[in-house]
């Protein structure tokens, strides 16, 4: 296609028109294009504005620290390990002398914890009390003062007519021993 121009246009002003007109097709699409794109974002943009928001959760609430006061009255020294104060009242309890006889035979008795044991009655044999004592093997023993029962040295120290009257040898839980008492009554007692 070829522009005819009147006679009267110079050459400059055919390009002037020329550019012109190429200004306002140009524009002309750019307001058609950008008229249907931006309904679209602006569509999107309304929809996320829309939406409720995100809630953030608030903080914990943190507790205050609780001071804690030492009295050194009360409570064992922090700064003295354990193993030290097994030593120091094992050493004091190696100066009271109680301690069980390592170096005896273990009597049958021994091998038995003094709660399974039972006591069935007593004997009196020349001016010597017996005790009779049924063991979890089903046997009945005789036993008299200075015999050993139990499986924390326990000696017989009396035997009466209804209980037998025992002084144990246990741990103090600290490296040393102690004595306690103990005893066995008849059945039925």
């Amino acid at each position: 296609m070829k522009l005819v121009m009147p006679p009267t246009v110079t050459k400059t002003d055919s390009k002037f028109i020329n550019q012109a007109a190429g200004v306002l097709l140009l524009s002309t699409i750019l307001v058609a294009c950008s008229d249907s794109g931006m309904s679209d974002l602006q569509r999107f943009i309304d929809e996320v504005k829309a939406e409720k928001q995100g809630r953030v959760e608030p903080l914990p609430e943190f507790k205050p620290f609780e001071t804690f006061v030492y009295k050194s009255e009360e409570i064992k020294d922090p700064f003295t390990s354990w193993e030290t104060r097994v030593q120091a009242v094992a050493q004091a309890g190696n100066q009271n002398q109680i301690h069980p006889e390592e170096q005896r035979r273990k009597e049958i008795l021994e091998g038995f914890p003094l709660s399974a044991l039972l006591m069935m009655g007593t004997l009196e044999y020349q001016s010597e009390m017996w005790g009779l004592i049924r063991a979890p093997d089903g046997i009945v023993y005789r036993v008299k003062e200075g015999n050993y029962l139990g499986q924390n040295h326990g000696r017989i120290n009396r035997i009466l007519g209804n209980q037998m009257v025992l002084t144990e040898i246990v741990s103090d839980g600290l490296g040393g021993w102690q004595e306690r008492q103990a005893d066995l009554a008849l059945i039925g007692e």
